[in-house]
């Protein structure tokens, strides 16, 4: 069951503010390994919406959750303007982290998000920043999402949360992203609330780049782009095996719900991806495991059962041919990279 909303601010609804406003101030709240695009994509268009409307509408900085240096996951150094001790008071925070952040403690940072909301803050993340959000509390009765390669592991860790399979979401208080090209949507759409269509869709041509605003559009655009599949058949297959990893699935019967004959589901198929439908629906399940093995503590077995092996055996048979290693050993070295990267309470790693 879902936990009922919390009261809070809420993200304004296309209700431009009058040109004596203030600007209003975003904090990027960064950790090592922090992704760079989903960083730009964040911090660009509000950049270009100051140069088009050649006015102050936002003002930003960067937060740190201890003063210092740290690199992006391509190891591009950067220096914080504020440890999360002495950080400003914003008007939204962003939680930018890496892959790593369902490990992620920061105590500092924590404290700090809370006094920000205690005084009205509204809270957002991209890429996988949501796991720190959702361990601290401050996801509770908020629909969110994050990068799909931790999408499934996130419901297993909250299922209480709602997660839906957006580029975006935006709900009320809180605004997440699954980072990169979603991040750039969730900001046009944050300065089309703030200002107006007007300038959003002048900041999207700036980027050349044509925002998505049906919800429908940007649940395909995600799988899309994720998967590079073109063909709308084969997209609506691959929407329904991911929906159902945990069930058996007959590659008859799903060509018979989409409407069409298991022969022409495989000629698709073997065209956009190159594999038949079933080995195609066998590497989702691996890959699926493989996210659940490197971002969730479930058992090893049962991982093996909700990506749909009826057997442990088979499971890690078919784990060893897809990736070279069992399903032990991939979790194994996950684990020893992440003890070697953590400290108690995570602050600059620059190296």
């Amino acid at each position: 069951m879902l936990r009922p909303p919390p009261p809070g601010p809420h993200i304004p609804a296309a209700h431009p503010p009058s040109r004596d406003s203030p600007p209003i101030r975003y904090a990027l709240l960064v950790f090592p390994g922090f992704p760079l695009m989903a960083f730009s994509a964040v911090m660009e268009p509000l950049r270009a919406a100051n140069l088009l409307a050649d006015r102050r509408l936002y003002e930003w900085t960067v937060v740190a959750n201890a003063a210092g240096p740290l690199c992006a996951s391509n190891g591009l150094r950067i220096e914080p303007d504020h440890g999360a001790d002495a950080a400003p008071d914003v008007d939204r925070i962003v939680v930018c982290s890496g892959g790593d952040a369902d490990h992620l403690t920061a105590n500092r940072a924590l404290s700090w998000i809370r006094r920000q909301l205690r005084a009205g803050a509204t809270l957002g993340s991209v890429a996988d920043g949501a796991f720190l959000l959702a361990r601290a509390g401050l996801l509770d009765g908020y629909a969110c999402t994050l990068h799909w390669t931790s999408q499934r592991a996130f419901r297993e860790a909250f299922p209480d949360i709602e997660m839906r399979q957006d580029l975006f979401v935006i709900d009320r208080g809180r605004f997440t992203s699954t980072g990169g090209i979603g991040a750039l949507d969730m900001m046009l759409e944050m300065i089309c609330r703030d200002h107006g269509a007007e300038i959003a869709g002048e900041v999207a041509e700036w980027f050349v780049h044509s925002p998505l605003r049906d919800e429908t559009d940007r649940q395909r655009m995600q799988l899309r782009l994720r998967t590079g599949i073109r063909d709308d058949m084969v997209l609506t297959a691959v929407t329904m095996m991911e929906q159902a990893l945990d069930e058996p699935m007959e590659i008859r019967g799903l060509a018979e719900r989409i409407g069409i004959s298991a022969d022409r589901l495989e000629r698709a198929f073997r065209k956009e991806t190159g594999l038949p439908p079933a080995a195609y629906l066998r590497q989702v399940r691996l890959k699926h495991a493989a996210d659940l093995l490197l971002h969730s503590k479930g058992p090893i077995d049962t991982i093996g059962l909700s990506c749909g092996f009826a057997s442990a055996s088979s499971f890690s048979r078919a784990f060893r041919n897809e990736f070279g290693c069992t399903p032990r050993e991939m979790r194994t070295r996950a684990d020893r990279h992440a003890h070697a990267h953590r400290p108690g309470d995570v602050g600059q790693q620059c190296t």
